[in-house]
């Protein structure tokens, strides 16, 4: 009886703790009508090294989170590692993150990678924030990694 009651109690742990990720992941990531990126291909800025619009039949919902792909071979890509492609700090501005801890839209077409890593940045207005990301790279990303902790952990 303890070993059915233990099995049990495992099992509602893990889907309610599956739930938490998901609804914490839709709650704090930067999501245009739950979808990420605004729709472009998480996989494209690493493979082509650009932003590529993605389609809605190439869709995968991953943990909470929509992703949209330019290509059948880069949703499945995806799929063999999602964490691989996503944004960091939920896509929003890597710059805004790292510099006061606010969450501010991205333009997709404004990226770096980074250690394997896709960074997005705001520009707009004649205001591109990955030129003074670029200035304080290290200094703003250690701030940007502590002030997501405070949203997403």
């Amino acid at each position: 009886m303890k070993v059915v009651i233990t099995v049990f109690l495992a099992l509602v742990s893990s889907i309610c703790f599956g739930q938490d990720v998901t609804q914490l992941r839709k709650s704090q990531f930067n999501l245009e009508k739950g979808v990420a990126i605004s729709g472009f291909d998480p996989v494209a800025y690493f493979k082509q090294s650009k932003a590529v619009k993605g389609k809605k039949e190439l869709a995968v919902f991953d943990q909470g989170i929509t992703y949209y792909f330019s290509s059948s071979e880069n949703k499945e890509e995806f799929k063999k590692d999602p964490s691989k492609y996503e944004p960091q700090y939920g896509g929003w501005c890597a710059y805004a993150m790292g510099n006061d801890g606010s969450k501010v839209e991205i333009d997709p077409a404004t990226f770096k990678i980074i250690d394997g890593k896709l960074f997005l940045y705001y520009n707009k207005f004649f205001n591109n924030t990955l030129k003074s990301w670029n200035k304080d790279e290290t200094n703003l990303k250690g701030k940007a990694d502590i002030n997501w902790k405070k949203f997403y952990h």
